[in-house]
């Protein structure tokens, strides 16, 4: 579809958003760079300004287009597709697609659980877990939070490795032979507390994805209870089920 049909069933601003994608979708348009304003959409399709406004309004509620106040509406980069981290850790599949990334660490030490986590891990409360807290950023940016959280006598001295440059699920697997054999997962949308909002550089009530994983070992003990928050704009999580 290249142009608007007066005679298509679909309504105005579906048929221009078609557009606007597939513009975006061939590299007409490129990421980051400004689309045509609102009058020059308006002159050469021929449409209200309030049907433009309508597209791109909804383009941006999707992610697919954001405007910069003052300069006008840009195109989002393309969100990154990710399997479920119960497949495979967000770093190894950022790192197979080609992605650098880095990994600063913010936090590393024995805290007693909180009534959530000791729920989770089935520790009384207040029994040591180890928590890593540690972020993650792509092309320079902040991408992800991750939270874990280890009962302490399933992993004594792991402070002593690099939690920076070595992936924890290989430390946990070598040097404690801890494996998942089961993984419970949930997955929730939220709004960016103040931290989160400080730590990704968005403003509070920032839209996030909260991915909450517990592993089992191979005696259906959990092991391990992590949170990861990504940027809601810049990931899609795929999943994918097999003998339904």
């Amino acid at each position: 579809m290249n142009s608007i049909e007066r005679n298509n069933p679909k309504p105005l601003y579906v048929q221009l958003e078609e557009l606007i994608r597939n513009n975006i979708d061939t590299g007409i348009w490129k990421p980051q760079n400004a689309i045509p304003s609102e009058s020059e959409l308006s002159k050469e399709y021929d449409l209200s300004r309030m049907t433009i406004r309508t597209a791109c309004q909804n383009l941006v509620q999707e992610g697919v287009l954001y405007r910069v106040p003052g300069k006008g509406t840009f195109v989002s980069e393309p969100k990154i597709m990710t399997e479920s981290l119960a497949y495979m850790g967000f770093r190894e599949q950022l790192e197979r697609m080609g992605y650098e990334t880095t990994t600063k660490l913010l936090d590393s030490a024995i805290i007693q659980a909180s009534g959530s986590v000791s729920r989770k891990l089935r520790i009384p409360e207040a029994a040591p877990v180890m928590l890593i807290e540690r972020l993650r950023y792509l092309k320079g940016k902040p991408i992800s939070l991750h939270y874990s959280y280890i009962p302490v006598q399933l992993c004594e001295g792991i402070e002593k490795h690099d939690l920076v440059d070595e992936q924890l699920c290989v430390i946990l697997e070598k040097e404690y032979q801890l494996l998942p054999t089961r993984i419970q997962e949930t997955l929730e949308s939220v709004k960016a507390s103040k931290k989160e909002s400080q730590l990704f550089r968005v403003e509070e009530s920032y839209p996030l994805l909260i991915l909450e994983d517990i592993l089992f070992a191979q005696d259906d003990t959990p092991y391990e209870y992590s949170k990861v928050v990504f940027r809601g704009d810049k990931i899609k999580l795929k999943y994918e089920f097999h003998n339904l």
